[in-house]
């Protein structure tokens, strides 16, 4: 029998509405918090302290997780299924025809909502400081694994697998040309469009390049003080970003802490504070609106996937010759552009800013949604 070619192709509407009982459940979990008992001194230095989650948690108390539900739901929100997986995503059409289709890639850990305060200032830029020309449609998905992208049926999820099923998103949605915007996960889906370069890839604006030194020792001969503190802010980040290393090896024992206990979610999302060095921008609300999306959905688990996925793929380096701009935030993650320009042919925009961290999606919308409009322009 021949494959139903139009029952795959569907697209259908999806609301969110999470039950009052599983709401209800998490408060009651709350109120059973057994915090681990504080490091002397209680700093971030071993871990996220416990005088911390305890100020979140009593703000989680408190929490409105409904209003947060009402702006996402304000948006026409849809679930298809590609490649075998149910993949879940807003469709915020500008009221200019011509608009740029452009489609959001969240981070880890990260959702949908990392890009609640850049959706109307893209779609309709007349009434947020630009023009028309400079209007987007905007698909925004949840990765498989996700937030509603979710059970994950089969394993094999890689940032390249991801970036295929965008690419098939797109065309379904009818779109044939297209950008992408991405951060951290989100960037390296958008490298691997890139790569892939498909007819109608208008090019991919990320905030991160993960190009590191191969050892040759050539590669340092122009290297300045600039060079060598991006080089020091990736060591520190290894140091304290232990969660890569449980991802990558282990992700099924992580989750089974994070699918039980909401307090572990809030405590693994600790890239949200930037790991306490003070330099976050994120404010506790979002940081809880996220914690309280991975809980409802219990997707952290699923999400941690990706960096054994990743590291267990095999594949090969390669040069990207697709269209690409950066946008490098203060804060976060140092691109250097010389190991950028090494694995990526194509960079045609390069930009640096004086504050914002990983996250910039959220810290600093404003900066990253005027940096789209001069990529896009």
């Amino acid at each position: 029998m021949a494959p139903n070619v139009r029952a795959m192709n569907q697209i259908t509407p999806f609301t969110i509405d999470i039950a009052q009982t599983d709401l209800d459940d998490l408060r009651a979990r709350l109120d059973r918090t057994r915090f681990a008992p504080a490091v002397p001194g209680d700093s971030w230095d071993y871990g996220t302290p416990a005088a911390y989650l305890q100020d979140m948690v009593e703000r989680w108390k408190d929490f409105d997780w409904r209003a947060v539900e009402a702006r996402l739901d304000a948006y026409d929100g849809f679930v298809t299924d590609i490649d075998g997986q149910r993949i879940h995503f807003l469709h915020v059409r500008s009221k200019h025809a011509d608009a740029t289709p452009l489609l959001l890639a969240h981070a880890y850990p990260g959702s949908q909502l990392d890009f609640l305060d850049m959706i109307e200032p893209l779609v309709d830029p007349e009434a947020h400081g630009g023009t028309a020309d400079q209007a987007f449609h905007l698909v925004i998905p949840s990765m498989p694994g996700f937030g509603f992208s979710a059970p994950v049926v089969d394993t094999g999820w890689t940032m390249k697998r991801v970036a295929a099923a965008y690419d098939v998103l797109m065309g379904r949605l009818g779109y044939d040309e297209y950008g992408i915007h991405g951060s951290d996960a989100g960037a390296l889906v958008g490298r691997e469009l890139a790569v892939a370069n498909p007819e109608g890839f208008r090019g991919a604006h990320v905030l991160h390049l993960f190009s590191f030194p191969s050892g040759d020792p050539a590669e340092f001969e122009g290297f300045g003080p600039k060079e060598y503190a991006a080089l020091e802010h990736m060591q520190w980040f290894q140091s304290v970003g232990g969660y890569n290393q449980m991802n990558g090896t282990r992700p099924q024992t992580v989750a089974a802490g994070l699918a039980d206990s909401p307090v572990a979610v809030l405590a693994y999302s600790e890239l949200f504070e930037s790991f306490g060095n003070g330099t976050s921008l994120v404010s506790p609300e979002q940081v809880l609106a996220q914690a309280t999306l991975y809980w409802l959905t219990n997707t952290y688990g699923s999400a941690a996937r990706y960096h054994y996925e990743e590291q267990h793929a095999g594949a090969e380096p390669v040069v990207s010759t697709g269209r690409i701009g950066v946008a490098v935030f203060k804060d976060d993650f140092q691109t250097i552009r010389s190991l950028a320009e090494r694995d990526n042919a194509g960079i045609a925009h390069w930009s640096e800013f004086p504050r914002g961290g990983h996250f910039a999606a959220m810290e600093v919308p404003e900066d990253v949604v005027a940096d789209l409009r001069v990529f896009f322009s």
